[in-house]
């Protein structure tokens, strides 16, 4: 272990001779000072042998040397002698030698550019404190991805390797990432260690590996701590406005931030009973912390995303959330999740200018926002604008490849453009990742539009029988049966969904789907109608609903639009 002289600082990696902060030259040992926290560094892999010369450090004074075997020698007499002139030239060859050598040794795998922060194991021996180590990935995920030269990969990318054996070589090749971050959380009471290692995926070789022991009172610091130790290893550079969002304090309150942890662990769950759960913990971290925007942000996203999930009351589900979403931004206007979320609210309340205003600020605030470009996306498409509508998915993909949804909404645009097959690609690579009905429902359309009609059929019962389906679902395997000339069962799931939307389980759009297989246009526009009337946020996708290509040319359909305030 090596340590500078002038700021104190440690560093495991022996190879390394000027100091990283202040270009102070190294010298050997670690001598730990009372006054600052202790860190434990995890032992580092024995080096080459090739690196040993470089690691021989010579200290000398006037009354003694240290020779590189560690055996103190006796004083010497000051008599001139010429080694003692050599002695500095030899020195500074060697060091000059070990710097560029360093240097050389350092970047010859090029400069990190992506890295992938992985679900942290949870060693506490429950999973009630879950969330605290699934809550550091994603802070860090978060903060990490406020840096515009590294490409994160996003939260939902990396938790399918949460309680698994991974190897780092394979994460690193299926996520298309140069480093990969590992870490482990154990919590005993009020003490909280974690460890992290840091692996250059390139070459499989560790990076850095640090243990940090803390209090629980300590978790938000560590975090900021642990984000910026990553940074400083992979040589990033950073500008004062870089750096700002690596550094900036979102709260200061340990509470809030664990309940707002509690809050993303459930909210990532996606289920009825998750949502409800994620919408009490960003309650209470708000009500802890007025001024923690991001737990505004959660409370926001959870109504307005949660609309599908959280059965009710749709306008007041939305007005909930446009509130939250503009208290966040009264709080920090430079949140892009914030003005995301607001731009959300408004394509909900068909407030198209708006809109458009706050998605593309969301864009430009912060460019690897994915849920940005998607929900922009569909806003553009709802208004009849497909081409950019094609190409805003088409970023929120590259932003991020793992999401089930935006792969369906990708598919859905490509299907627009009368690319089925790459729509029907799409799809198949999005039940790779998530075997959801909105995909096998893209299937069943993409199949139809292509005259494959058993195929369509099978896909739509797919979609019915998915994981978390509810009965509203059905609407596709409706509208199938019905232009295969079914009529009778199309008729049956028409009864169905209509109960459903008595129940206030579907909306007037998934009955009226299974009319326009029946070609019955009245009912269609009589569902509509009811939908219209409740401003119900099904209208959204009027466009996009394939069943209803054929009613374009109907004046009803343009009146439709019309009301909407969407050009016909």
């Amino acid at each position: 272990m090596k340590r500078c002289p002038e700021c104190r600082r440690d560093y495991v990696d022996d190879t390394l001779l000027y100091c990283l902060e202040d270009g102070v030259a190294l010298v050997q040992g670690s001598v730990p000072s009372s006054d600052e926290p202790q860190t434990a560094i995890l032992p580092e892999t024995a080096p080459p042998p090739a690196e040993a010369a470089t690691r021989a450090q010579i200290h000398t004074t006037e009354e003694a040397a240290v020779s590189p075997s560690g055996i103190t020698e006796l004083p010497r007499s000051r008599t001139f002698d010429k080694r003692i002139l050599l002695a500095p030239l030899a020195l500074a060859v060697i060091v000059l030698g070990g710097f560029f050598g360093y240097r050389y040794f350092r970047t010859s795998a090029g400069q990190i550019g992506s890295i992938a922060v992985l679900p942290f194991e949870n060693r506490s021996g429950t999973s009630d404190t879950d969330y605290l180590s699934d809550g550091l990935a994603e802070s860090l995920i978060y903060r990490l991805s406020q840096l515009p030269g590294l490409k994160v990969s996003p939260t939902n990318a990396v938790l399918r390797y949460k309680s698994s054996q991974t190897d780092t070589a394979k994460v690193a090749a299926e996520l298309d990432v140069d480093a990969v971050m590992s870490g482990r959380l154990t919590q005993r009471g009020d003490d909280l260690t974690i460890s992290v290692e840091l692996t250059d995926a390139r070459t499989n070789k560790l990076i850095w590996a640090e243990q940090y022991p803390r209090k629980m009172a300590d978790l938000l610091a560590t975090q900021r701590e642990i984000a910026t130790a990553v940074t400083q290893k992979l040589q990033l550079k950073l500008s004062g406005d870089d750096a700002r969002g690596l550094t900036k304090s979102y709260t200061n309150d340990n509470e809030a931030y664990q309940l707002y942890l509690k809050g993303r662990f459930y909210w990532n769950k996606r289920t009825p009973e998750a949502m409800k759960l994620a919408i009490e913990q960003f309650k209470a971290a708000s009500e802890k912390d007025p001024s923690f925007a991001l737990a505004y942000v959660g409370l926001a996203d959870s109504h307005l995303v949660g609309i599908y999930n959280l059965r009710g009351s749709e306008m007041e589900q939305i007005s909930t959330g446009k509130a939250y979403a503009v208290r966040a931004l009264e709080i920090d206007p430079s949140l892009a999740e914030a003005q995301a979320s607001l731009g959300l609210a408004s394509t909900y309340l068909w407030d198209w200018a708006a809109s458009e205003r706050y998605l593309k600020k969301a864009i430009e605030i912060n460019p690897k926002y994915a849920s940005a470009y998607h929900w922009y996306s569909r806003r553009l498409r709802a208004e009849g604008r497909t081409e950019e509508g094609h190409e805003q998915i088409s970023r929120a993909r590259e932003a991020d490849e793992l999401s089930a949804v935006i792969s369906n909404n990708l598919a859905e645009s490509l299907a627009e453009k009368g690319d089925l097959q790459g729509a029907i690609d799409e799809c198949r690579r999005g039940l790779a990742i998530s075997p959801a009905w909105f995909i096998y429902r893209t299937l069943a359309y993409s199949y139809f539009q292509l005259g494959q009609k058993e195929e369509a059929l099978a896909n739509a019962r797919k979609s019915g029988q998915a994981p978390s389906a509810l009965p509203r679902v059905r609407q596709v395997e409706g509208y199938i049966h019905a232009v295969n000339g079914n009529r009778g069962e199309a008729i049956a799931i028409a009864r169905l969904l209509e109960d459903e939307f008595a129940k206030g389980q579907a909306d007037g759009r998934d009955v009226a789907v299974v009319y326009a297989g029946l070609g019955d246009r009245d009912k269609v526009f009589e569902w509509l109608e009811k939908d219209f009337q409740k401003r119900s946020t099904s209208l959204v996708e009027l466009r996009m609903e394939v069943p209803f290509y054929p009613l374009r040319t109907d004046p009803r359909f343009n009146d439709l639009l019309k009301r909407m305030n969407l050009p016909e």
